[in-house]
């Protein structure tokens, strides 16, 4: 599929009637691992989990050509589309999505991290604005922190202003908006109602809904962030707290790399 093809379906993936669930990776070989499943439709990094492949804190203190370097990786190493988290635009939200989708990325999240609205808006629309000079259609996940640094703010003011960010979002160009935080039936309900069907992203909390249920609300999107690495590197460290105690390597162990 072309660049162009792959993010239409990205696009239609994320107004389809079943709930689009990304499982996050962070590298080429956990890429091709979770692209080789039947349920995969479609992949998204998480800028978390390559900041700490690397060395580096999340916030973009890694260096936005390693950060594009890398998400180029795992998009020409997969037959699917890609969406790349992105974080807040590495200081150039346009440059960056169009060096972005330079790399096969034909989706992607950005983080207003609370700034005032007029930046945040004015963010999305440079990266619409990228998207549409390269001519690809593209995924645009808005991420609002209103929720997740909501601070001591009551629950109804934080979910005001998520919804009220997201709409504007949504009105710059973005496909949907992202609003991560650990709530639950009745928050993932109103942003909903306040920012669309099908228009809201959310990250799989333990308190969230399972994706059955965030699929009957109306939910266009679930991911996992770097709860997925953390996972994996929780795997390994069991494993070798099992071999320092005088155990060998389980029988079975699939070739996956």
């Amino acid at each position: 599929m072309t660049p162009a093809e792959y993010g239409a379906e990205l696009r239609r993936l994320h107004v389809d009637d079943e709930l689009l669930q990304v499982v996050n990776v962070w590298d080429v070989v956990s890429a091709t691992t979770v692209a080789a499943l039947p349920e995969t439709r479609a992949l998204a990094t998480a800028s978390h989990s390559i900041a700490a492949l690397f060395g580096y804190p999340d916030g973009e203190h890694i260096p936005a050509d390693l950060m594009l370097d890398m998400v180029g990786r795992i998009a020409r190493a997969v037959d699917m589309p890609v969406s790349a988290d992105l974080e807040a635009g590495y200081g150039n939200p346009r440059e960056t999505i169009r060096r972005a989708i330079g790399e096969g990325i034909v989706g992607a999240n950005l983080e207003d991290r609370m700034e005032p609205l007029a930046d945040s808006v004015a963010a999305v629309e440079a990266a619409v604005a990228a998207a549409d000079a390269e001519g690809v259609p593209f995924a645009l996940n808005a991420r609002t922190d209103a929720w997740l640094h909501g601070g001591d703010r009551p629950r109804v003011e934080r979910t005001a202003d998520a919804v009220a960010r997201g709409r504007a979002y949504l009105d710059a160009g973005a496909t949907c908006v992202f609003v991560p935080g650990n709530f639950g039936d009745d928050v993932v309900a109103e942003l909903v109602d306040g920012i669309g069907w099908r228009r809201v992203s959310v990250i799989g909390l333990p308190d969230l809904p399972r994706p059955e249920r965030l699929a009957e609300l109306g939910v266009a999107r679930v991911s996992y962030g770097p709860l997925t690495q953390r996972v994996a590197l929780g795997a390994l460290q069991d494993l070798a707290v099992m071999l320092y105690g005088g155990g060998v390597p389980p029988r079975g162990i699939r070739p996956l790399n």
